[in-house]
């Protein structure tokens, strides 16, 4: 008798369902969309407390400590996940994953320092232009190609950065220093190598793999070793800088600051989770996406918790064009998963 044909079930890649199309893979990007929102926003507000708290009189300013702190956790996390999970059994581009833990940790302690110089909003709204070093990163370091859809997205976002920066009142105390906003050009530009270098972790993945279709490092994997290097990173330069010493100082005198930071830490180690996930899964740019999706959101929330994150309506018109930057680039991908999905349903 003849047997039941069964509708292929494909892997980490393609869609898990019969007829092909995108609904699964959508529905993966939608629940670590989600996964990094959530966890991210609650980062978000922890850390801001951090910095912008006094503890016992004084204000918390070792941010090179509280990245090794935070590195290390989600070191831990991925180690304790991988062993209980197991690995890809790839052999693994080690090299290119801890040098693109190195230069995010870089961009983080860069971007960390400028909170100390600039409000809020003005960090998250100054990151949001990442999606331009990202790419040109992922060009010049990775070898990906762009669509001109995507430079348009990108230019749009760009655009509201630029409206909602120039859109600062120039005054008094508690304005944004030249010195933040330099913090925040020096993460963009390290935000630009990483993401060149994770694009080229995935080549080089393949290439050392050739006998395994797609072959990636795993989720937990990815997470281990950049947080490995992050955190090398984090403990070399808050020794050489003495922040080490006073870090652990100023944690005895106030535990509440040690409590934040692990607990920002926490919410980073589940976010991360999904970080990976959608970087093994997607891309870099599609990462970036979602995270400044996220930080829009946050810098709004910031604004109603705090008055004085209060934004014009300039920088309210900034705030709008990135909106409809990323709007539009959900309405792209959308237009151009229906072509492949009704392929797939004639194929079936």
């Amino acid at each position: 008798r003849r047997g039941i044909d069964l509708p292929p079930v494909r892997g980490r890649e393609g869609p898990l369902r019969s007829g092909g199309g995108g609904t699964m893979r959508e529905l993966q990007l939608l629940v670590a969309s989600a996964g990094i929102f959530f966890s991210f926003s609650f980062f978000a507000v922890l850390q801001e407390d951090v910095y912008k708290k006094e503890y016992d009189g004084q204000q918390f300013t070792m941010t090179l400590f509280a990245i090794l702190i935070e590195r290390t956790l989600n070191a831990v996390i991925a180690l304790v996940a991988l062993m209980a999970l197991g690995g890809s059994k790839l052999k693994l581009p080690v090299l290119d994953m801890c040098n693109s833990g190195v230069t995010q940790s870089l961009a983080m302690a860069a971007s960390n320092e400028a909170l100390r110089y600039v409000s809020y909003p003005t960090q998250v709204l100054g990151k949001s232009s990442k999606m331009v070093p990202v790419m040109a990163g992922g060009v010049l370091v990775g070898g990906k190609k762009y669509t001109s859809m995507e430079y348009l997205q990108v230019f749009v976002i760009t655009l509201g950065v630029c409206v909602f920066n120039f859109g600062k009142p120039r005054k008094g105390k508690g304005t944004d220093s030249n010195y933040g906003l330099l913090f925040i050009a020096i993460s963009l530009t390290l935000d630009a190598v990483t993401g060149g270098l994770q694009d080229r972790a995935k080549v080089s993945c393949a290439k050392a793999n050739p006998s395994v279709p797609k072959a990636k490092p795993s989720t937990y994997e990815s997470m281990f070793y950049t947080n490995l290097a992050g955190a090398g990173v984090g403990l070399f330069l808050s020794v050489v800088t003495g922040q080490f010493h006073e870090g652990i100082a100023f944690c005895i005198r106030s535990p509440a600051v040690l409590e934040a930071i692990v607990a920002y830490s926490l919410c980073s180690a589940v976010g991360n989770t999904f970080v990976y996930y959608t970087i093994t899964h997607f891309n870099p740019l599609v990462l970036t996406t979602v995270t400044t999706t996220r930080k829009i959101f946050s810098t709004v929330y910031s604004v109603l918790r705090s008055p004085q994150n209060s934004l014009n309506g300039m920088q309210w018109s900034g705030c709008l064009l990135v909106f409809v930057g990323l709007f539009f680039d959900i309405a792209r991908k959308y237009a151009g998963s229906q072509p492949k999905a009704n392929a797939a349903k004639k194929a079936s």
